[in-house]
């Protein structure tokens, strides 16, 4: 088979979205290796590459690769970090090496991982931006200058929205715009079949104003806040992980439930018992690019779906 091999920001095991299901895919007809960020490890005393198997939904294999450092790191690191990157190429080169991986697709979905473009022999560099990540709260400033290295060196650039496509395009010759899809008959399921309430709605009486998907500082929380205290008989339900904000500065109010992370196959039954889908990003410059899958999922299950005038849900839906 032929190899390709992802270098992402994302981790696998996290929230399941554009490179999960892109890769999974991909894996059906490619040896795919997802090179992730490294991470601490505190029963190491020396830097090593974990590799594991990373779950598809689909069967296909997909090979986790992470440079795992001693704990002594205090810091955040990431791909690009000078403190662990010459460490994390000279390993992953040896498990290339070691693995027989040759001439493989290089497909990044982050510019920090422009130096593993020079380090990886490859016969195709795929750069896909799916989102504006040097507007992204705590982004290295050194971001978008590695953003347009990293467009001139690609041989194809894929963006997941339109308005990332038009940001883009001017800067490679072979942009395209390649909207995150959805598996459409996954989210169905919450029109077409019975769920049980989950436990943790037991308590919570309709209308039910849900959402689901990371909690950052995109959210437009004085929003929630404004429309939980206009409508106290309205109880609003968000699903997914809080990243980048203090849980402190959550809006609180009896009819405010944050529920935390569910798992990908979960979603359909808490979607059923949604009454409108929510997409309550706030508009700013870390939004300016967004397009939403979660829309679609939504409206795969023929939700009544409320958005902020986002400009590429207004476009595109």
């Amino acid at each position: 088979m032929q190899d390709l091999i992802c270098i992402s920001h994302l981790r696998w095991g996290f929230v399941w979205q554009r490179p999960q299901h892109l890769l999974s895919r991909l894996a059906e007809h490619y040896r795919v290796l997802f090179v992730e960020e490294p991470m601490t490890n505190t029963e190491i005393t020396k830097p090593q590459l974990a590799i594991h198997v990373g779950h598809t939904h689909n069967g296909a294999a997909v090979t986790l690769a992470c440079l795992q450092q001693p704990a002594d790191h205090h810091h955040w690191i990431g791909h690009s970090d000078p403190s662990t990157q010459p460490i994390y190429e000279h390993l992953l080169r040896d498990y290339l090496a070691a693995e027989e991986y040759h001439d493989p697709i290089l497909w990044l979905y982050t510019p920090m991982a422009g130096k593993f473009a020079q380090a990886i022999p490859h016969k195709i560099l795929v750069y896909d931006v799916m989102d504006e990540l040097a507007a992204f709260k705590g982004a290295p400033t050194a971001l978008k200058q590695q953003d347009q290295r990293l467009l001139q060196q690609a041989d194809i650039v894929f963006t997941g929205g339109a308005s990332l496509y038009r940001s883009r395009a001017p800067h490679n010759t072979n942009t395209h715009l390649f909207p995150s899809g959805v598996e459409s008959a996954h989210f169905a399921r919450a029109a077409t079949e019975e769920f049980a309430r989950p436990a943790d709605l037991a308590n919570i009486a309709a209308p039910i104003l849900g959402y689901f998907g990371v909690i950052d500082e995109r959210m437009d929380l004085p929003l929630l806040a404004h429309v939980a205290e206009a409508h106290p008989e309205w109880n609003i339900v968000m699903l997914g992980p809080v990243l980048k904000v203090d849980p402190a500065d959550l809006p609180k109010a009896p009819n405010i439930h944050f529920l935390g992370m569910k798992d990908y196959q979960e979603l359909p039954g808490y979607l059923a018992h949604f009454d409108v889908a929510l997409v309550p990003f706030a508009m700013n410059e870390a939004t300016r690019y967004l397009s939403p899958t979660k829309t679609l999922e939504y409206l795969a299950a023929h939700k009544p779906t409320v958005s902020t005038p986002l400009p590429d849900v207004i476009e595109l839906y």
